[in-house]
């Protein structure tokens, strides 16, 4: 428990890191996934 006290800072942070890392990995695999829908309509 002292760890969690003495650092929560750093645990907050790798928290909202993650978030957005997630966010982002979400973000770039629906774009592909929206460009390959776009090429399959000009065809």
């Amino acid at each position: 428990m002292e760890f969690l006290q003495n650092n929560e800072l750093y645990i907050v942070m790798i928290v909202i890191l993650t978030i957005w890392f997630g966010l982002l990995g979400y973000l770039f695999k629906l774009d592909s996934k929206i460009k390959q829908l776009e090429e399959q309509l000009k065809k």
